[in-house]
């Protein structure tokens, strides 16, 4: 199979449409004018994973006020994700299937693992016309550090 070329700060972010925790679909396209950090996870159920989610969720107001739309997406479906979000208590943040065709946003951003058959742990920011503004991949047993990411928000 082909290396993959990760998305890096000056491209265009790949419109997709994907499926939230609800069984709605999610649509990158909608929010022109809006940032949106797509947060990267392996997989729902693991610890790491949880923690990424809440985080989010946590500071879901922080990201409103900053003109920023955040969604956790990883490969699994949006029935394993409601199920996961009732259960961590997301109410608000969007938790989108990458489900099928299998990790296809995953691999599209450059960020798939093969081996593995998961996306890699990463936050991709764009901003309000869809540019990559920010990447950043985090080793698979870390959690992001989110504040970070926000700071970086903030200064824009």
């Amino acid at each position: 199979m082909a290396e993959q070329v990760q998305i890096r700060p000056g491209d265009k972010g790949i419109s997709f449409t994907l499926k939230d925790q609800n069984g709605k679909d999610w649509s990158l396209q909608s929010f022109h004018g809006k940032r949106v950090l797509l947060s990267f996870h392996p997989l729902a159920w693991t610890p790491v994973c949880t923690g990424q989610m809440k985080a989010l969720e946590e500071n879901y107001r922080t990201f409103e006020s900053l003109n920023t739309t955040a969604a956790g997406i990883s490969v699994d479906s949006h029935y394993c994700k409601k199920a996961w979000g009732e259960h961590i208590g997301i109410r608000l943040t969007p938790l989108l299937a990458d489900f099928w065709p299998h990790g296809e946003i995953a691999r599209k951003y450059g960020l798939f693992k093969e081996d593995a058959g998961f996306a890699r742990r990463a936050n991709v920011l764009l901003d309000e016309h869809g540019m990559v503004v920010y990447v950043k991949v985090y080793e698979i047993h870390a959690a992001p550090d989110l504040q970070e990411t926000i700071r970086f928000i903030q200064a824009m």
